[in-house]
C-alpha cells in the first residue's frame, strides 16, 4: 500500500492548508499510510526543502509542493495501489 509524507513545519500557513486536504484523501484510501514530520526536526530534510514546503511523498517520491491538488493526489494515490 502507499505511504504518504506530508513535510512541513510549525507556524507555515500553507502547511495548515496542505494537512486537513492530505488528510482526506488519505482517509479515501484504506491501507495508505500518512506520517507528518518537521523539516525543523531534520536537518537534511530542512536543508533540501526548506524553500518548498509544505511537501507531499508518495512512497518517497516528491509529489507536490506548496500547495495540494485534492484530485491529483488522489489519483497518484490510485496509480500507487495499482502497482502494489
Amino acid at each position: 500500500m502507499p505511504a504518504v509524507t506530508l513535510l512541513t513545519k510549525p507556524g507555515c500557513h500553507l502547511c495548515d492548508d496542505a494537512r486537513p486536504v492530505v488528510e482526506r484523501v488519505v482517509a479515501e484510501h484504506p491501507g495508505t499510510t500518512l506520517q507528518e514530520l518537521s523539516i525543523l526536526d531534520d536537518d537534511a530534510l530542512r536543508e533540501e526543502y526548506a524553500e518548498d514546503i509544505p511537501v507531499v511523498l508518495v512512497d518517497g517520491r516528491v509529489h507536490s509542493n506548496w500547495h495540494v491538488d485534492a484530485d491529483r493526489l488522489h489519483r497518484a494515490l490510485e496509480k500507487a495501489e495499482a502497482r502494489a
